[in-house]
């Protein structure tokens, strides 16, 4: 196979058994990798109504097939699994270098089963794995653990590990690859934790070949020089990061403010990625075969949050800022810090903290319930503290570390909680922009933007643009971008290239790289199967049409001030022409008839 390394390898933690498997290579071109292989696997191996945290969930790191190659962006790896947070299945993706060095020591993923007796890591040295003991690395941070990892196998292995929360079982905890990296959505982290495993470590000396050397070159170098002259890959990204959008979101009226309760923060230039550049950047920083250098190295020299590391992005940038109330730069990157190295996703952490902040406002909850932490909107200090004591499961952390939904349900008030499926939305407000509130509802992982970010054509302007305050024609474009971004996640390619690149572009470069003919229908047709197999995993773990939904604030407050002033999502003027378009019946279940269309069994 090219692309494709061809094997997986397979670690039973309950009984220490480890073996190395055939890749089908049939399943590879019908799911390519990734997110669209690791859900096959899942679909076929791992009973949905599994609980999460139990040893009978598995847990799959999958590279794609362009992982590890010289195509532009191409450094991704999914983790798959049943995320905890949201009970449905998770495809967590993260960059960096780790999952093209797994591909380096010869295997496309890695499924772990099982649940070891006590803390373990795994050590993967091209053709020799190891379970070896990890109880003196367990309560360790991220940097600890890394640097220690280091020490004990390779100077130049690369390290996936959970910190104290992944530990903990926090509902919100991330994986972080590279130190900083981070597979951070739907609680993958306390999936690991689960298990037992601390960490993965890698250290590889093979290579990942491509069919037709010539021709893939030829596309590399062509693809790479429309990403770097791309106004957003080329210019934007790398100048001040994902953290530009801060100022234009504002500008509409569509940042999430104070837990959402608006949509317009005066201060926001304060947080934004103009601002960081000009303040705390010390450097750029690419993931492996990264043109774009999305990355920030940053440092913050105020005595109070003293600290250096990468970070924050937008998204970041936003939860520990507005959505918090906060405009302090300096506190929202150490908030950012402390995530990494604690390993917990940081839009359920910031969205988290934000949705306690406002039940501390309405006197839901008190100085009693938060052990004497004053969580007020606009209190940094209080906002910093309140993730370092998540990170560690110490005082009202225990209640954070449940993210959001459940936090706010224990004191009666789950409306608080601006989730769907229970997982916290991201920064774009769904009021503001009818697409990504449609996306919100419809994403099969929860609360996602990256699923289906249709706000790059409402608001940020990627390509043609449709009004963002208008729901016709908006079930339409998400099909078809939930569909291509399937497909991308699964090529192992960054879905930030999606600003500079197109669906023709990736499908060239899988053609050229795996031998596989891919045409844009037919790579857009993997997607959908991918979408919707995604959809038969969620049915069958007890999910249903009902839960394809926002916050009722989403739909019954208006926006009370700002560019959005009045504004509510409209979803269902979109939902039914969705699931009409998906080829779905009324109640959301694919039709017989879709499912054969697709090769897919329910």
């Amino acid at each position: 196979m090219h692309g494709w390394i061809g094997k997986l390898l397979r670690v039973d933690l309950t009984s220490g058994k480890i073996a190395v498997e055939a890749l089908d290579p049939a399943l590879a071109r019908q799911y390519i990798g990734a997110r669209g292989l690791g859900t096959k696997l899942m679909y076929d191996e791992v009973d949905p109504r599994v609980d999460p945290l139990s040893p009978e969930n598995k847990i799959m790191f999958v590279s794609g097939p362009l992982t590890g190659t010289f195509a532009p962006a191409a450094g991704r790896y999914n983790v798959v699994t049943k995320g905890p947070l949201t009970g449905t299945i998770a495809a967590s993706n993260s960059g960096g270098n780790w999952g093209p060095e797994l591909k380096f020591a010869g295997y496309d993923l890695v499924i772990v089963e099982g649940k070891a007796a006590s803390p373990v890591y795994l050590w993967i040295q091209d053709d020799k794995v190891e379970i070896r003991d990890a109880r003196h690395l367990w309560g360790q941070q991220v940097p600890e653990t890394t640097e220690a990892l280091y020490a004990e196998t390779a100077a130049d292995a690369k390290v996936a590990c959970i910190g104290p929360a992944g530990e903990n079982l926090s509902m919100i905890a991330a994986i972080m690859n590279d130190m900083h990296r981070a597979a951070g959505r739907t609680g993958v982290g306390a999936v690991m934790g689960s298990k037992n495993l601390k960490a993965i470590v890698v250290r590889g000396t093979g290579a990942v070949t491509v069919a037709d050397k010539a021709a893939f070159v030829d596309a590399v170098s062509r693809i790479s020089k429309m990403l770097k002259n791309s106004p957003g890959t080329g210019y934007s990204l790398r100048i001040y990061g994902t953290d530009a959008n801060i100022n234009p979101m504002n500008a509409v009226g569509g940042l999430p403010t104070a837990n959402f309760q608006e949509s317009h923060f005066p201060t926001a230039d304060k947080v934004s990625g103009e601002t960081l550049a000009a303040t705390l950047l010390q450097r750029t920083k690419s993931c492996f075969s990264c043109v774009i250098s999305c990355g920030r190295v940053t440092k913050v020299t105020n005595p109070k949050y003293k600290s250096e590391g990468e970070g924050p992005e937008y998204e970041t940038a936003w939860c520990f800022g507005p959505d918090c109330a906060v405009d302090d730069l300096d506190a929202v990157t150490k908030a950012n810090y402390l995530c990494n190295e604690m390993g917990l996703d940081t839009i359920s952490m910031g969205s988290t903290v934000a949705c306690a902040m406002e039940m501390f406002q309405r006197g839901i909850i008190t100085l009693k319930d938060t052990e004497g932490l004053r969580l007020e909107f606009g209190n940094a200090e209080a906002m910093v503290e309140a993730v370092r004591l998540t990170g560690l499961g110490q005082g009202f952390g225990k209640k954070l570390q449940l993210g959001s939904w459940r936090l706010a349900s224990l004191y009666g008030h789950p409306e608080l909680s601006m989730t769907a499926k229970k997982q916290e939305m991201a920064a774009y407000e769904p009021r503001a922009a009818q697409g990504i509130g449609l996306e919100y509802a419809t994403s099969n992982r929860g609360g996602c933007h990256v699923r289906g970010f249709t706000v790059g054509v409402e608001v940020l302007s990627r390509g043609a643009t449709m009004d963002k305050n208008a729901t016709e024609g908006k079930a339409a474009l998400l099909v078809g971008v939930q569909n291509g971004t399937a497909a991308l996640d699964a090529t192992g390619a960054c879905l930030l290239s999606s600003g500079g690149m197109g669906p023709a572009q990736y499908a060239e470069l899988m053609t050229t790289a795996t031998g596989v003919p891919y045409d844009v229908a037919g790579y857009l047709k993997t997607g959908e199967r991918i979408w919707n197999l995604e959809r038969l995993w969620n049915l069958k773990a007890g999910l249903t049409a009902a839960d394809d939904t926002l916050p009722p604030r989403m739909l019954n407050e208006p926006i009370p001030n700002g560019p959005s002033k009045g504004a509510v999502n409209r979803l269902q003027e979109m939902l039914p022409e969705y699931y009409s378009l998906r080829g779905w019946g009324p109640d959301g279940v694919p039709t017989p008839e879709k499912l054969s269309e697709l090769a897919l069994n329910a």
